[in-house]
C-alpha cells in the first residue's frame, strides 16, 4: 500500500469474534442504498519467482457481490509510452462505500457505486502531470467522496499534490513534501505529516482552499504510530498504539492545540488483527478497520469494521468478511 495512506498493519490483543461472510440476498430497492464496497480488490497472477497484478479490478459488495469494473486501468502506463505489467495501478475508495477512484484510460474518474455514472476529476486533476509515470500517482477520497487529494510521487518532490473539490471544481495545491494521512469526516480538513530538518515530525492541517489551519511539531508516540484519524474540529487527533512486547493495542487522542496526548485506553481486539484505517464520525465516535492473518507478516485471510468509543475504548464489531484468493493489491473504505 502507498505511503500516501499513512498505513501500518500493526499486531494487536485474543480474538473475540468469528469472521462471518454475509450473503443474503438484498432486494433491488435496498440494494441501490445499501450495496455498498466492503473492499476493492485486483487478482494476483504468478510470473516467474514473483507476482503480478492480472485481472479486473474488482469491488466486494455488502451483499457479497461483486462487480467488475472493464474499465478500470491495471497497468500503469510509463512516460514513454510502454505499460508496466509488474505494477498496479492508482484505486480509492470512499469511506462511506460509495464512491470508487480509479484511472480510466489516461484519465482519473470516480464512480458511483449505486448508479454506476462515471465522471472524470474536474480540470488539470483529471490528467497526469507530463513526464510522470502512472505508477507515480497516489489518491484518497474524502468520507462522501466529495474531496479528493491527488499525490505525485514524483523522486524529485517538486509536484505539489492536488485538493479537488468535486462539486465546486475547484482546485488546491498542498505542499509537494508532505504525506497526506487523511480527511476529517467532513471533508473540510486534511491531516497531513512533514519530516523536518530537525528530524522530528510536523502535523500540519489544510483547509479546502489549501490553507493551514493548525500545525504542530508532536511527541514521538505520536510521529511513531498509525493509524491516525483527524476530527471534524481540524484539531483533535486519535491514534493506535501496539507494543512491541506486550502487542497489546491502546487507543489515545492527541490535540493540536494544546499538544496534550491522553491517558492509553485498551483496545480488546486480537492480537492477529492489524489496524487498518482509523477514523471520526461525525457524532465524535470512531471507526476501526482491521485486517486479520494468523501469523504476524502472514496472508490476511479477513477484515472487520468496528466503532470504538474513544473515551473508554469499547469495541463493538458491525461488519466482518473474507479476503479471498490472496488477491495482489485490496482497498478498504476510506483507502
Amino acid at each position: 500500500m502507498s505511503s500516501i495512506r499513512g498505513l501500518a498493519v500493526l499486531a494487536l490483543g485474543t480474538v473475540t469474534a468469528t469472521v462471518v461472510a454475509m450473503t443474503m440476498t438484498v432486494p433491488p430497492a435496498e440494494a441501490r442504498t445499501d450495496d455498498l464496497v466492503r473492499y476493492a480488490w485486483i487478482k494476483s497472477c504468478a510470473k516467474g519467482d514473483h507476482t503480478v497484478p492480472c485481472g479486473k479490478w474488482t469491488l466486494t459488495l455488502r451483499s457479497g457481490r461483486t462487480v467488475r469494473l472493464d474499465d478500470a486501468r491495471v497497468n500503469p502506463r510509463r512516460a514513454n509510452g510502454t505499460v508496466d505489467k509488474d505494477a498496479g495501478t492508482t484505486f480509492a475508495v470512499s469511506g462511506d462505500g460509495r464512491v470508487v477512484n480509479y484511472l480510466r484510460g489516461d484519465v482519473l474518474v470516480v464512480r458511483d457505486v449505486t448508479s454506476g455514472k462515471v465522471v472524470p476529476l474536474p480540470g488539470r486533476a483529471a490528467t497526469l502531470p507530463k513526464g510522470l509515470d502512472q505508477a507515480s500517482v497516489d489518491t484518497m477520497l474524502s468520507e462522501d467522496g466529495s474531496a479528493v487529494v491527488i499525490d505525485y510521487l514524483d523522486d524529485e518532490e517538486r509536484l505539489p499534490s492536488l485538493l479537488v473539490d468535486r462539486e465546486s471544481g475547484k482546485i488546491a495545491t498542498l505542499p509537494a513534501k508532505i504525506n497526506v494521512m487523511g480527511f476529517s469526516p467532513d471533508g473540510r480538513h486534511v491531516l497531513t505529516s512533514r519530516y523536518t530538518d530537525d528530524s522530528t515530525t510536523e502535523f500540519v492541517v489544510f483547509d479546502g482552499a489549501g490553507r493551514v489551519t493548525a500545525s504542530r511539531v508532536v511527541p514521538q508516540i505520536v510521529a511513531n504510530n498509525s493509524p491516525v484519524a483527524l476530527a471534524n474540529d481540524g484539531t483533535t487527533t486519535a491514534f493506535v498504539v501496539t507494543g512491541a512486547m506486550t502487542k497489546k493495542a491502546r487507543l489515545h487522542t492527541y490535540s493540536l492545540t494544546s499538544d496534550t496526548v491522553s491517558a492509553a485506553v485498551r483496545l480488546g481486539v486480537s492480537v492477529n488483527d492489524g489496524a487498518q484505517r482509523l477514523s471520526w464520525n461525525p457524532a465524535g465516535a470512531l471507526t476501526l478497520w482491521t485486517s486479520f492473518s494468523e501469523a504476524h507478516g502472514g496472508q490476511v485471510t479477513s477484515a472487520a469494521k468496528r466503532t470504538v468509543n474513544a473515551r473508554t475504548g469499547t469495541v463493538r464489531t458491525v461488519d466482518s468478511f473474507p479476503i479471498k484468493n490472496a488477491p495482489w493489491s485490496w482497498w478498504l473504505p476510506g483507502e
